[in-house]
């Protein structure tokens, strides 16, 4: 039986958008991430977080940087038993102030490839998986790749609702944040919240 994926985006949805972080102590979590991340486990899926770093691209920030950055992030989570299983990212961007980052790439968000990349690595059911985030492509790339997408209102979630609620391709939810957007899909699956084993 194949693997499923809550995939998370990382900026306004695990912690605050704070623009383009070079450093892990810039890194601000929300207080309900833990927690929501934990109930990711106990519902059985794999917690993969998919973000779009164009910083890199743009010379905001080295790439080895943002490895730093992930890596601390990903330590500090499992330390308080709520691990990431995968972070994916993509630095590209097609007016990159660095040359070999200046493409139309198929990993940045709303495009699937950072998806189809996780569901080849990780053995994952696309389709019984879940899309959680703040923006308007975290949205559009879940329905890409076939998952059910869920907007939270944190981070750019307001405006980005703005954008979609007209939309012929609105979100399957809308929560107030990471933590509600996982007990509504704990309720969805008729799936109570366990301890993970």
């Amino acid at each position: 039986m194949k693997n499923r994926a809550i995939f998370l985006d990382r900026d306004g949805t695990i912690n605050k958008d704070v623009g383009y972080p070079s450093d892990f102590g810039q890194i601000r979590l929300y207080p309900f991430s833990v927690e929501a991340i934990r109930d990711i486990h106990r519902l059985g899926f794999l917690a993969v977080v998919v973000t779009n770093q164009s910083g890199i691209g743009r010379g905001l920030i080295p790439e080895a940087a943002l490895r730093d950055i992930h890596e601390r992030l990903g330590g500090a989570l499992k330390r308080q038993k709520a691990p990431l299983d995968k972070i994916y990212y993509c630095p590209h961007h097609v007016r990159a102030a660095v040359p070999k980052y200046r493409r139309d790439c198929s990993c940045r968000k709303p495009k699937p490839g950072m998806g189809r990349k996780a569901a080849a690595e990780l053995d994952l059911d696309l389709r019984k998986s879940y899309m959680i985030g703040d923006k308007v492509e975290d949205v559009r790339f879940g329905q890409a790749i076939g998952a059910t997408s869920i907007l939270v209102l944190t981070g750019f979630g307001r405006r980005s609702w703005t954008a979609l609620r007209k939309s012929a391709r609105p979100p399957a939810h809308v929560a107030r944040n990471l933590r509600t957007a996982v007990r509504w899909i704990a309720r969805r699956e008729n799936r109570a919240v366990r301890p993970r084993a």
